[in-house]
């Protein structure tokens, strides 16, 4: 087999990015402390990310680093700064879920190159051309498809010259990424913000079932459907668990590296997974991939299964022996764990250190000798000009360490800076100065060249369309259209999730009821997206809402005009002239999530509706799951 399969290591921290490293990952993805989805994690500061980068790429590891939350009006200063870090480091690329990122990078940061975060739930092809078309080199497809979706899907993003990426391995959640608000709604931490409390995760009253934990899912694993995931074209198999310890990491990369390398020699697959049990798991499903959605997914109990999986696989039943089966995982647990240990312990993220000496005298270029103290490798760099006598501009040792203080973008620790044999009151031109300072950093960052630093100018914040604020309403019964005689607001009407194939309904419910504007809601798979895309032919709306980006693309490219809904999560200014500026959006809900304060603040792109949902029942999470078979005992299979 030629093809490639990339395998995508989760890196929490440093020594878990090891462990990826050191077993084999293509490449891993890690979050610095700020606009990443996983504050829980311990996560990096901006200084460990030089080392990491050296490390990974001398065992070619590619490393993306998650900037995976929407982010508010009033962080987008901090943003840029990071941005501005960003493109004067070799990071492989930035996982991002915010569409306000979206804007800045494509016109500021054109070098960095985006991919689209699963939090903005991709499954369906009008989401993929949306995304190819705002700057996307890469997309992760939402965990609920099926192998024949994430096929067609494959297919779609390579025509428009995007890779595909699926998660393999680690926790499922049971609302769609990107679409769950009830750790939000519950203690005031939206997971689009990073702060995800688990909700689905937590012991309830006990349910009619009898369960204590009806909202907690399985862990997902592939780890027999690769050769399934391969033929689908799928690029990029991604291992979930930035929460989770360098153990788990290195044992289910190591594992997941050993699969695939079998089947790309010889076309077979390993057929013992007990690697993957001997760390945290919730027992194992790929019921999604299956396209089987059952109660059997779900166990009651979210912690760790390892103990009861080994205890169930020996079948014992005396208290002595299931002891002496415990005793046993523990003993391979910590051998795995010495075995880590054991292949890191040489590997290092600290800065490299450099000595930097500067000589020169009058009627002499200023010279610059760098020595790498790794290997005593020396460089000799000089200005073009001579130095001359100083009436003005002196420079001396005070003036060299001020210029040379974050030199090579804090890549490298300054351990001598020696201007011992630099004669005294002389100068030469600043500017070669810094043309030295550049020089240097090009040669030991390996770099083409420095990007300069952006400054994103300020967006002009617009008047409101209408000095008179109105009211629209929002039914999803056709019952309720009396409403439209009663009151001049737009009402808007909601299509369900799930629609019939070939089924006229709605279709004649818009073309019966001209006053109705089509509300399409966030989710939208297979034949429901098909079908939302045959309402719109057959119908062809002056104008609708839409929650869902690949609706969005659709309509754009019909001519309709369209309000982006609040399940899009606009929470910048950014967002909305990414919505504007690439699909021609009229005006959009603001995200729900934010208060008033952060919706003061931000800018109204010129001739652009705003809207703000103020009275609605609150949606906690969108989920494929049907609840009532954990709940109440639903009596369907799937």
């Amino acid at each position: 087999m030629n093809k490639k399969i990339e395998l995508l290591a989760p890196g929490g921290d440093v020594e878990a990015i090891k462990a990826a490293v050191i077993t084999g990952a293509n490449a891993v993805y890690c979050g610095l402390v700020n606009f990443n989805a996983r504050n829980r994690a311990s996560n990096l500061s901006f200084d460990d990310l030089p080392g990491i980068l050296r490390l990974a790429h001398q065992h070619d590891c590619k490393v993306f680093l998650t900037l995976n939350v929407v982010i508010l009006e009033q962080e987008i200063v901090g943003l840029i700064k990071v941005l501005n870090k960003l493109v004067n480091t070799k990071i492989d690329g930035i996982i991002v879920q915010d569409l306000g990122i979206f804007n800045l990078v494509k016109k500021h940061f054109p070098t960095l190159d985006i991919h689209a975060s699963t939090q903005l739930t991709t499954h369906n092809e009008g989401q993929i051309k949306f995304l190819a078309k705002i700057g996307a080199s890469r997309l992760n497809l939402s965990r609920e498809l099926n192998i024949k979706e994430i096929k067609l899907l494959s297919s779609v993003a390579h025509q428009q010259g995007l890779l595909s990426e699926v998660f393999v391995h680690g926790a499922l959640c049971v609302a769609f990424s990107g679409q769950c608000y009830s750790s939000s709604v519950s203690v005031g931490n939206s997971g689009n913000r990073g702060s995800c409390s688990q909700a689905c995760r937590d012991e309830y009253e006990i349910t009619e079932t009898g369960n204590l934990y009806p909202l907690n899912l399985k862990d997902n694993s592939a780890y027999f459907d690769l050769p399934a995931l391969v033929e689908a074209g799928v690029d990029s198999l991604k291992v979930e668990g930035r929460i989770k310890n360098a153990h788990y990491v290195y044992t289910v990369t190591d594992t997941w590296r050993k699969q695939i390398d079998t089947f790309v020699k010889s076309g077979q697959l390993q057929n013992d997974d007990a690697n993957l049990h001997r760390v945290f798991n919730r027992s194992f499903t790929n019921d999604f991939l299956k396209g089987d959605l059952n109660k059997d997914m779900f166990i009651d109990n979210p912690r760790d299964y390892s103990i009861k999986h080994a205890v169930k696989e020996s079948k014992l039943v005396l208290i002595k022996d299931i002891q002496q089966v415990k005793d046993e995982l523990y003993q391979k647990k910590n051998s795995l764990g010495d075995e880590l240990a054991e292949k890191i312990k040489d590997l290092s993220t600290a800065k490299q250190a450099i000595a930097l000496s500067f000589t020169g005298k009058l009627n002499q270029p200023l010279t610059l000798t760098i020595t790498v103290a790794a290997n005593d490798e020396t460089h000799i760099l000089k200005t073009e000009s001579t130095l001359n006598a100083a009436h003005q501009s002196l420079i001396d040792a005070p003036v060299l360490e001020k210029c040379f203080k974050n030199f090579a973008f804090n890549q490298f620790d300054i351990n001598d800076f020696n201007c011992m044999n630099l004669g005294e009151n002389l100068s030469v031109p600043f500017k070669e100065i810094t043309a030295l300072k550049n020089q240097a950093t090009l040669l030991l960052t390996d770099s083409a060249r420095i990007m300069p630093h952006v400054t994103v100018p300020e967006l002009v914040k617009h008047k409101k369309c209408s000095d008179k604020p109105s009211l629209s309403l929002l039914i999803a019964d056709i019952k309720d259209h009396y409403l439209c005689d009663l009151t001049d607001a737009d009402v808007y009407f909601k299509i369900p999730e799930s629609l019939k194939k070939g089924c006229n309904k709605h279709i004649d419910i818009f073309l019966n009821n001209p006053r109705l504007i089509p509300w399409f809601p966030a989710v939208l798979i297979g034949k429901d997206y098909d079908e939302s895309v045959r309402i719109l032919e057959q119908v062809r709306p002056k104008r609708i809402v839409s929650n869902n980006t690949g609706i969005a693309y659709k309509v754009f490219e019909m001519g309709i005009k369209w309000i982006a809904g609040p399940f899009l999560n606009t929470t910048n200014s950014y967002a909305l002239l990414t919505l504007q500026e690439e699909l021609n959006c009229a005006g959009a809900f603001i995200s729900n999530e934010i208060n008033r304060m952060q919706i003061k603040k931000i800018a109204r792109p010129n001739n652009f509706k705003l809207i703000y949902s103020i009275y609605h029942p609150i949606l906690l999470m969108t989920s494929g799951q049907c609840f009532f078979q954990r709940t109440v005992g639903c009596n369907k299979p799937s």
